[in-house]
């Protein structure tokens, strides 16, 4: 999420001369997009890591076969080498940004400095003279007016009920980029980084701290974990409501399969390998921490996919009788939760990335919880 001034003035007999000296501002930090236009000279880029070029036109998203060249974008999602600046990986580097060597690397920010010149006929960054980890591209701002009042939430502003909720599903659906469901992958390694530990992604239900290269599907990976099953809506993986990072999250396989396609509810016996965590026959009762942040993503499916786009109309209501019915409870339940487990600076966070690198869209239930118990009642 400056300069100084020296004055000197010389005297003599006819002509007095001022000189004014003014240190030279650092040179600003350079977008990927910057950078991609200001080939030539030298300069410091920030971006994500998203590959590894190996031609001018082609990108490594995996089993990466060297560490002598990194792709770095301005979202961590990108796809399009187009957008992307090929940088060199020279030997003092490749120990830590390798992507053979690190594959983990991929959607991380990082910060280089070097040579604006082509790679592999291609905009890009030799020679470099610093790489740094970390350093995560400054998130576009939410919109607000000068007033103060949220600009992009200003069709909802004093609607309350139906109208309310037509409202938000205006704003929510306008202007959304889709991602694949490979795409989701290197979205929640940014998404759900743990502050901890940037190596690692965070754990929705259990709370641990992975690998972020342990991904995948079988034992002791994390994989992607739909919050709002999928199918409850028989919505698959297609890009839309199975690919909407405002309700997937990391979760160990096991846990995951174990919360299945269950609806949510209180109560229930502990659930292996997720502590605070409670399971019966047809509901999945999440830790208190993640309490707050289930209602709300489930709130927010409601709102965004009203069964337009051809996707199906998806609702909450009371029960929790499964199925296939695009509909997910016990919205009693997710009200007393929502309530007890107000949003905290980690998912305002979240939702401000999902919002400036990869949907640009938010989820309205995060900025505003008190919208909940006006529309699902």
């Amino acid at each position: 999420m400056l300069r100084t001034k020296r004055l000197a003035l010389l005297a003599a007999p006819v002509l007095a001369v001022v000189l004014l000296t003014v240190p030279a501002r650092a040179a600003a930090t350079l977008t990927v997009a910057q950078a991609i236009s200001s080939q030539g000279g030298t300069g410091t880029v920030r971006g994500y890591v998203v590959g590894e070029p190996t031609a001018t036109g082609t990108v490594r998203f995996g089993d990466f076969t060297g560490d002598t060249a990194l792709a770095l974008a301005d979202s961590a999602a990108e796809t399009s080498p187009g957008r992307m600046l090929y940088v060199q990986v020279t030997s003092p580097y490749r120990a830590a940004f390798g992507l053979a060597s690190n594959p983990g690397l991929v959607g991380d920010p990082i910060t280089v400095a070097g040579t604006l010149t082509a790679y592999f006929t291609h905009p890009g960054l030799k020679s470099p003279t610093a790489m740094t980890a970390g350093a995560t591209p400054a998130p576009t701002p939410t919109p607000t007016g000068s007033s103060g009042t949220d600009v992009y939430y200003a069709a909802a502003l004093g609607k309350s009920g139906e109208s309310l909720r037509n409202a938000l599903h205006g704003i929510v659906s306008a202007g959304v980029t889709k991602l694949s469901y490979d795409a989701v992958w290197t979205a929640l390694k940014v998404t759900d980084q743990d502050p901890a530990n940037p190596a690692n992604v965070k754990l929705f239900y259990s709370g641990l701290s992975r690998s972020k290269s342990l991904n995948g599907g079988t034992a002791g990976n994390w994989n992607r974990e739909h919050v709002w099953a999928q199918s409850h809506g028989d919505f698959g993986t297609a890009a839309g409501p199975g690919t909407d990072l405002h309700h997937l999250r990391p979760e160990d396989v096991a846990v995951n399969a174990l919360r299945g396609n269950k609806d949510f509810d209180d109560g229930g016996s502990a659930a292996t390998g997720a502590p605070g965590n409670y399971t019966d026959g047809d509901s999945w009762e999440p830790r208190d921490a993640v309490k707050g942040d289930v209602a709300r993503m489930l709130f927010y499916m409601a709102v965004r996919y009203e069964g337009g786009d051809s996707h199906p109309d998806l609702e909450v209501d009371d029960a929790t009788s499964g199925g296939s019915a695009p509909r997910i409870g016990r919205v009693s339940a997710l009200l007393q939760w929502n309530a007890a487990d107000p949003p905290d600076a980690a998912e305002r966070t979240r939702n401000q990335i999902v919002y400036a690198t990869y949907q640009h869209n938010r989820n309205p239930f995060v900025d505003h919880p008190e919208w909940a118990a006006s529309i699902f009642r």
